[in-house]
């Protein structure tokens, strides 16, 4: 679920940077976003329930 996020958090960062020219801002907000939900999946990893 994480890493989804992580992943759509980078497309819109992505679409932003190349496609859109959104404001430096938003761009840096949405790659600060999906560095931090990608660290939370890599620390926290799959746990069996």
């Amino acid at each position: 679920m994480l890493l989804t996020i992580a992943l759509v958090l980078l497309v819109l960062w992505a679409l932003g940077v190349f496609a859109f020219k959104v404001t430096a801002g938003l761009i840096h907000i949405l790659l600060v976003l999906a560095l931090i939900v990608g660290l939370v999946q890599l620390f926290t990893g799959r746990r069996v329930v």
